[in-house]
């Protein structure tokens, strides 16, 4: 198979664009790919490190809350799509797939142009920007939650799960006691986005001394940026603090609990494990899409949620008690986790993909 992969901006996106070509490349070793970002955004340096072919096109997203700087996006648009057909016809494709970021619009666009099939992946449950304007000429449309398949064309939507899941259930176990933690005592992870969040450094901060004198352990995760803030708080030995975490799935398999945000990552990780958990939604992202993320897991039974400005020392200790106390009912969120977990979501893009070029 020859095929163009187009995603950008961020890990929610780029890695599972990269499940969904490492997943071609294991079913048909002998295929070429030629992957397309934004030139300043952090695939620029992830995709060439993999040796992956790549070209970094500019593009911005449209500005909500100024129209006329959409002017500048339009012109950055009509040259991306210009660039993009000429990359296409050099490459070219048997099919181009995009998996989510506002470069995906003019590549896309210009695959559509020059009448290549078109597989797009939205890993939320309410989609980008980007995904509304594709879907309405893209060949297959595959969704990461069931609730998603409601809201594209019924003849073209797939709900395939995030193909993530599927790569997450090959990585290898971390023992916590890898990390100085007690094998027969629970482990809670806290982790706030692998950036850490200015908003919820603040809260972390203050519920941190109440997890001293619990019966479980607790690995906070607070992002590069924010780990100087944590320096003057004194833990017990049931606590630790960390800047990042480069294998956190592997650990995650060791775990009992996560508190996190909802992004389509996380919520792909923990599915795929079964592992219950505290969501905090991040109120910052277009169309409070990480709440319906959240929400999808809640209405299943998979988590609970708690609001950005619900967040206090007193509730999240409530709420971890409250899923550690009842052991019937931690074992029902683990299964319902597990339900919505696909485990061979790349292996049906990967169909998917194959009929649309058929």
């Amino acid at each position: 198979m020859r095929a163009i992969i187009v995603a950008g901006g961020t890990g929610g996106h780029i890695y599972p664009a990269l499940a969904i070509l490492n997943k071609i490349k294991k079913m048909e070793p002998d295929s070429e790919f030629l992957y397309i970002g934004t030139s300043d955004r952090m695939e620029k340096d992830i995709i060439p490190s993999l040796d992956i072919p790549f070209v970094g096109i500019d593009m911005e997203g449209l500005n909500r809350k100024n129209i006329f700087a959409n002017i500048k996006v339009i012109r950055l648009f009509l040259k991306a799509v210009k660039i993009a057909r000429e990359k296409i016809r050099e490459f070219q494709p048997d099919i181009v797939i995009g998996a989510g970021g506002y470069i995906t619009a003019p590549v896309l666009y210009a695959a559509h142009k020059e009448k290549i099939p078109i597989l797009i992946h939205e890993q939320n449950s309410i989609p980008g920007v980007s995904n509304k304007f594709i879907g309405s000429f893209a060949d297959r449309i595959c969704v990461s939650l069931p609730n998603s398949v409601s809201l594209f064309p019924k003849n073209k939507v797939v709900y395939t799960g995030n193909p993530r899941s599927e790569e997450i259930l090959s990585v290898p176990k971390k023992d916590k006691t890898s990390l100085g933690f007690k094998a027969n005592q629970k482990l809670v992870v806290v982790v706030m986005g692998s950036l850490g969040s200015t908003t919820m450094t603040v809260r972390i901060k203050e519920l941190i001394p109440g997890f001293n004198d619990k019966a479980y352990q607790v690995l906070v995760i607070t992002g590069k940026k924010y780990y100087d803030d944590y320096k003057d708080i004194e833990v017990s030995d049931n606590v630790k603090i960390v800047p990042f975490m480069e294998d956190l799935i592997c650990l995650l398999k060791d775990s009992d609990l996560i508190v996190s945000r909802a992004g389509a990552s996380t919520i792909a990780e923990i599915t795929a494990i079964g592992l219950p958990a505290i969501l905090v939604p991040s109120p910052y992202v277009t169309n409070n899409h990480q709440y319906m993320n959240a929400k999808e897991l809640e209405d299943a039974g998979a988590c609970h949620i708690v609001l950005e400005e619900d967040f206090s020392k007193t509730r999240i200790l409530q709420e971890i008690d409250k899923v550690f106390d009842d052991l019937d009912s931690y074992q029902k969120m683990v299964e319902n986790s597990k339900s919505l977990g696909i485990k061979d979501s790349a292996t049906r893009i990967y169909q998917e993909a194959k009929k649309i070029i058929r």
